[in-house]
């Protein structure tokens, strides 16, 4: 190499020019917006499925987050709990679904009591059946009339044929919900003539009593869940202990919660992360 005047090197160098970098997660962010877009088109469907009320409380949302929490601060919305997306979501899943079972529970209370009006219409029955709802699902009692022998002779767990016909129906009717099963046994606060044997036992007995002929009728076994002998602890008159009315027997169908749903924003972002 030749120096130039003045003694200097001169170096030239010159770019080579490489290949573009390879972009291989490209196709992860397309394939995450493909997902986003999926829940977002399912949440879409289930949304026109809901109650019009319900429709309105997550429109209410949408439209205006912080001012629909503020307007219901006070916790009369069902939407104003929680802060998280998430938790929004979960407690939409929870009200849509116990609004299903609840119009599910008023469907079969409506059949059981017609058919226990068809009974009565005709003379094969004068039983008392009572058709309760409350926070926890529905309860259908069959209840002791005044002479307290109408499902069970006194003192016996051996259910009389009036019992069987009402668990007939009601059988029938509980076969079309998916709901578990809960039998209790009451009975009044007269103690038990019998050393050996006291409330705690024949409510247990009467209880599963109730449950074989559920069994004998159709009613799939694996619905019940529990049969719970009560004694005289939950009264249906506590200020009057010794009514025969305190005697029953309960059939509860508690309302079922969803399972737990994967979280939506940590779906999206696992989909996000480049694989390790």
């Amino acid at each position: 190499m030749k120096k130039p005047p003045g003694g200097k090197v001169v170096v030239i160098r010159r770019a080579k020019r490489g290949r573009h970098a390879h972009h291989g997660g490209a196709w992860k962010v397309a394939y995450a917006d493909f997902v986003t877009a999926m829940m977002a088109f399912f949440m879409v469907m289930w949304i026109l499925g809901m109650d019009e009320n319900l429709k309105r409380a997550v429109e209410g949302y949408f439209s205006n987050p912080i001012g629909f929490k503020k307007g219901y601060s006070s916790g009369q919305s069902p939407l104003s709990s929680g802060t998280s997306p998430a938790s929004m979501r979960r407690e939409a899943v929870d009200i849509a679904t116990r609004d299903m079972q609840t119009r599910r529970f008023n469907e079969v209370a409506k059949h059981v009591q017609a058919r226990i009006d068809s009974l009565k219409a005709r003379g094969e029955l004068t039983a008392r059946i009572d058709i309760l709802f409350s926070s926890e699902g529905l309860r259908i009692e069959l209840v002791e009339d005044a002479d307290g022998e109408t499902f069970f002779p006194f003192g016996s767990a051996n259910m009389k044929s009036a019992g069987r016909v009402v668990l007939n129906q009601i059988a029938a009717e509980l076969a079309e919900l998916e709901n578990p099963i809960i039998i209790e046994g009451h009975t009044d606060s007269a103690p038990y003539r019998r050393i050996d044997y006291s409330n705690w036992e024949l409510s247990s007995d009467r209880a599963n009593s109730a449950r074989r002929i559920l069994v004998q009728e159709g009613l799939p076994s694996s619905r019940i869940t529990e049969v719970t002998g009560m004694a005289d602890r939950q009264l249906k008159y506590p200020y009057d202990p010794l009514n025969p009315s305190n005697r029953r027997i309960s059939i509860r169908l508690p309302f079922v919660t969803p399972p737990s749903l994967p979280d939506l924003d940590d779906l999206h972002l696992r989909t996000m992360s480049p694989a390790g």
